[in-house]
C-alpha cells in the first residue's frame, strides 16, 4: 500500500512516516517545499504523480493565537488546502484521512465530545479546521476524520518541552487548571492512524491517549516523572489572556475506536514516561 503523507516536518507527520515504514508500507512524504497545499494545480500534479492508495493529511496552520490576526492565510491552508487534496482524492477514488481537532466544538460543559456532536468553533483556527472537515465530507466517499487534542511528539515544539525548559530556570511556575483534556503522544497516534488507513471503517473518530487531566495536572506529572524539583501553582485562564478563546472542555469520547476494532491508545502518563526517554532534556 502506498500512502501519501502531508506535513511530514510536523510532530505527527514525522511519526506517521516512521510508522508506515515499520509496518512495511510505502510512505510518500511531503511538506511545503515539495507541495504547497494551497496551490490546487500543484496538489493535483504531485498527488497524481505519486499515485497513492491513500492520503493522510497532517499539514495544517496550527498557530492558534496568530490565526486570529491571519485569518486569510489560516483559511487558505486549513480549508482550501484541504479541499484541494480532497478533490484529487475524489477524482482518484482513494481514501483520505484528515487530522482535525477538538477545537471544532464550543469547548463548554463536562461531557466528552462525541464524533457526531454539533460543531461550533470558538476561534479562527477551529472554524477553518471545521471548514476542512466540511470539504472532506463533500468530496470524499472514503474518508476518515480523526480529531486529536493536546499533542506532543519528538519532532517540534509542545507543552512538555516548554515546561522542561522553564523548569531549568524557574523553581516555581503557574499553570492553568480550568481546561481539561487528554495529552496525546504522536508516536501512539501514528500507529492507530496507520492501522486505520488500512481498513474501510470510514467516518469521524476521536483519538487521544487514555485518561484526562488539566494543564496544571499535566505539568505536575511532567516534573514528577522528569525528577525536577519545580513547584507548580494552579491558576485560572483569566490570568493568561490569549488572543484566541480556548476550550475549557477538550474531553473526547473515543468509544467508536473500540467499537470498530481499533486498540485504544495507552494512558497519557504511560505515554509521557516513554516520551521522556526519547528526548534529551
Amino acid at each position: 500500500m502506498r500512502v501519501f503523507v502531508t506535513g511530514v516536518k510536523g510532530q505527527l507527520g514525522y511519526d506517521v512516516m516512521n510508522e508506515l515504514e515499520k509496518q512495511g508500507l510505502e510512505g510518500i512524504g511531503v511538506d511545503i517545499d515539495e507541495m504547497d497545499i494551497t496551490d490546487a494545480d500543484q496538489v493535483n500534479k504531485v498527488i497524481k504523480e505519486a499515485a497513492p492508495d491513500a492520503v493522510i493529511h497532517c499539514a495544517a496552520y496550527t498557530a492558534v493565537d496568530a490565526a486570529e490576526d491571519n485569518e486569510e492565510i489560516c483559511r487558505k491552508v486549513n480549508a482550501q488546502g484541504t479541499e484541494n487534496i480532497a478533490k484529487v482524492c475524489e477524482e482518484l477514488d482513494i481514501k483520505m484521512m484528515y487530522i482535525s481537532t477538538d477545537y471544532v466544538f464550543n469547548g463548554q460543559g463536562e461531557r466528552p465530545w462525541e464524533p457526531d456532536d454539533k460543531r461550533e468553533p470558538l476561534n479562527v483556527y477551529g472554524q477553518t479546521k471545521y471548514e476542512g472537515e466540511l470539504a472532506i465530507e463533500e468530496h470524499v466517499k472514503k474518508f476518515f476524520t480523526v480529531r486529536i487534542a493536546w499533542v506532543f511528539g519528538v519532532n517540534g515544539k509542545n507543552f512538555i518541552k516548554t515546561m522542561l525548559n522553564l523548569g531549568k530556570t524557574h523553581d516555581h511556575l503557574t499553570v492553568v487548571n480550568d481546561q481539561t483534556g487528554s495529552p496525546t503522544y504522536t508516536y501512539d497516534l501514528a500507529r492507530l492512524l496507520v492501522d486505520m488507513i488500512q481498513t474501510d471503517k470510514y467516518g469521524r473518530y476521536h483519538a487521544t491517549n487514555e485518561g484526562i487531566c488539566t494543564w496544571y495536572e499535566f505539568a505536575c506529572e511532567i516534573f514528577k516523572q522528569a525528577g525536577m524539583n519545580v513547584s507548580v501553582a494552579p491558576v485560572s485562564s483569566d490570568e493568561y489572556p490569549a488572543k484566541a478563546k480556548r476550550p475549557s472542555n477538550s474531553r473526547m469520547d473515543k468509544s467508536k475506536l473500540t467499537a470498530n476494532g481499533f486498540t485504544p491508545l495507552p494512558t497519557w502518563q504511560d505515554a509521557l514516561s516513554r516520551y521522556l526517554k526519547e528526548i534529551e532534556y
